[in-house]
């Protein structure tokens, strides 16, 4: 055979393929939604990067033929505003010159279904007082739906809500991230109890408690104090305080309150909690859904917090009421019985509740070695850890700018590293457990977690399928002429209170509140005009309005499980401990909505607002209590 023969068949041969395989790649993609709402505008975008007669594609759906609105990017064109009105498969196709090039299967459902899934959520979470089945069932509304709303998928729908949505959750780097943190920071909870750390910080604080106003002050700032964890600081804080307070003849009511009051209002606005990877968690997942917000989550996090005026005023309200030795409403008449030695709220011992298990997992191995120390370092190591995270990863020459590009989640997975490995190196440099030990306690606090991070995914992947359905879309369709923008928050506070208050969980309420509250929010700026940076604030004062929301519902439900648990680790009578904790959580819930999250939805500086809240709160609590000591 002629070598020069067998040249021209390879060069022929790979020229065929390569054209081939040019051809095929080259091919426009054509991006439509799985599934879209009917009477809800919706956009297809074509990308072809290789066609002379690009602007020339029409867009066949439903037996109209549509044209790109802009030509302008040479390599993608859109078909916006495109309305379906029936309920039925569809075949969206892109053609030139009657040549069809694409084509793509989009699912029309009713608008309404789009609500089913967080819905539902709700409805099943009301029902039966358990949020995972509660969010299991709206993610399998969800994925029904976005197959079609068919009977004939229902088994289907229901193998993908693990099979492609909580799989998909898991697989997100920044969820996994999330996920490790925060079974690092239980952990460091669960060795830095066993090694006495938290229990040293306790005793240091002891020293100072003479009489029932300073003992008062001195639980509560135990309360600030152990500000990473409101499960632990539930537990160590009232089975701490506890002998104390009876000696000084404070009613268990006010323990419990004390307890309570400041366990989830402080875990919530710290800067490095247990709270903030479940926030993160949850901020972030919806702000994928909005292109134009470039923030990162954990900035967003920050800003919110000037909002969260619930956390704020309670801890102001929980130090005043302490310092003052003043109290009102129910709470006067059983601090007044306790201090002649018959405090009504004492837990009786028919009414059933346990709190050993809870409180072996986090007593102190050895509480002769407690040492404030053990905590203090790997904490003071976490926050450091943490800031120097954040200015390593980012950029910028203002705060802001290096907090805003900084990779939060790398910063808090190296600063909860740091802090475990501290407060086991520590722990066995004293000899206080071995390593075996210290392990087995890092595993009983990160049994603490685990309930959380399942909510956490669940959420995630109940989000995904909102997103899909476009339920913000829908919503803001409705809502965008019935609520004004300035009572957005104020709605979303009130609407998550009820939720929380109903379920008895504030975690639960997050995460099915924040996957549809944020896109919602930023639906409704953008139908009002006002989806720019100087209305932001909007959004970040609903994003702390979730969570201020889910906070005040939890103190004021008796089904809530901190309030059980501030109950028993105070061994207070738990309906002496609602009773008495209700109308304090009501007034100043008025004062953070009356004062804050409604003058700011109108404009007013948060700062200002936090000024004028803390001088009512504290000014209410001369006119309204009287002295008990």
């Amino acid at each position: 055979m002629n070598p020069m023969n067998n040249k021209n068949s390879i060069f022929l041969f790979i020229s065929l393929f390569f054209g081939v395989f040019t051809n095929t790649w080259a091919q426009p993609v054509m991006d439509a939604p799985k599934v879209v709402l009917t009477d809800i505008p919706f956009e297809i975008t074509v990308t072809d990067s290789s066609s002379l007669d690009f602007c020339n594609y029409s867009l066949e759906l439903n037996d109209v033929s549509y044209t790109a609105e802009n030509c302008s990017d040479a390599n993608q064109i859109a078909f916006s505003n495109l309305v379906l009105s029936k309920k039925a498969a569809y075949t969206a196709q892109l053609a030139i010159n009657g040549q069809v090039l694409s084509s793509n299967k989009i699912e029309a459902v009713w608008g309404w279904v789009s609500i089913l899934p967080p819905l539902m959520s709700i409805i099943i979470a009301l029902l039966f007082r358990s949020v995972i089945p509660a969010l299991f069932f709206g993610i399998w509304i969800g994925s029904f739906a976005i197959l079609g709303f068919n009977f004939r998928v229902v088994w289907q729908s229901f193998l993908d809500v693990i099979a492609t949505y909580v799989k998909s959750a898991l697989a997100n780097a920044d969820h996994a991230a999330i996920i490790i943190f925060s079974l690092m920071i239980g952990g460091l909870v669960g060795i830095i109890s066993k090694n006495g750390g938290m229990h040293g910080v306790v005793n240091s604080l002891l020293r100072f408690t003479k009489n029932p106003k300073r003992g008062q002050v001195i639980t509560a700032t135990l309360g600030l104090a152990i500000f990473f964890d409101d499960y632990a600081n539930t537990l160590v804080v009232g089975n701490t305080m506890r002998k104390i307070t009876d000696k000084l003849k404070i009613s268990r009511a006010k323990l419990a309150f004390l307890v309570d009051a400041t366990a989830a209002p402080v875990a919530c606005i710290a800067l490095i909690t247990t709270w903030v990877g479940f926030q993160l968690g949850m901020i972030d997942a919806s702000i994928q859904q909005i292109d134009a917000v470039t923030e990162s989550a954990y900035l967003i996090y920050l800003k919110s917090i000037a909002y969260s005026f619930y956390p704020i005023f309670m801890l102001v309200f929980v130090m005043t009421i302490a310092g003052s030795g003043r109290d009102f409403a129910a709470m006067y008449k059983f601090e007044t019985e306790a201090r002649v030695g018959r405090d009504p709220s004492l837990q009786s011992s028919e009414m059933g509740y346990s709190n050993e298990a809870e409180t072996d997992r986090l007593e102190p191995k050895d509480p002769s070695r407690a040492r404030a120390f053990n905590a203090i370092i790997p904490i003071a190591l976490f926050i450091s850890s943490v800031i120097g995270g954040l200015f390593a990863t980012g950029e910028g020459n203002t705060l802001q700018d290096i907090i805003g590009s900084a990779d939060a989640y790398q910063a808090l997975l190296w600063g909860s590293t740091i802090a475990v490995i501290s407060a086991i190196i520590l722990t066995l440099a004293q000899g206080i457990m071995s390593l075996e030990e210290a392990v087995q306690s890092w595993y009983e606090g990160v049994k603490f977690m685990i309930f959380a991070i399942i909510v956490l995914i669940m959420a995630w992947s109940l989000a995904e399928t909102t997103e899909l359905l476009q339920t913000a879309n829908y919503l803001s369709s409705i809502l965008d002429e019935l609520l004004p923008v300035a009572m957005v928050p104020t709605t979303i506070f009130i609407l998550s209170a009820a939720t929380a208050f109903a379920t008895g969980t504030s975690w639960g309420t997050m995460g099915i509140f924040y996957p549809i509250v944020v896109p919602l929010v930023w639906q409704i700026l953008s139908i009002n005009g006002v989806a720019d940076p100087e209305h932001f604030y909007i959004l970040y004062s609903s994003i702390a309005c979730v969570l201020c929301g889910a906070v005040w519902g939890d103190h004021c439900s008796p089904i809530s499980d901190t309030t059980i648990m501030s109950s028993m680790a105070s061994g207070c009578d738990h309906i002496d401990h609602v009773r008495t904790q209700l109308p304090y959580a009501l007034v100043v819930a008025s004062i953070a909505l009356l004062l804050g999250t409604i003058p700011t939805g109108f404009g007013f500086p948060a700062w200002i607002m936090i000024l004028i809240g803390i001088i009512t709160v504290v000014s209410l609590v001369f006119i309204l209590g009287k002295k008990v000591d």
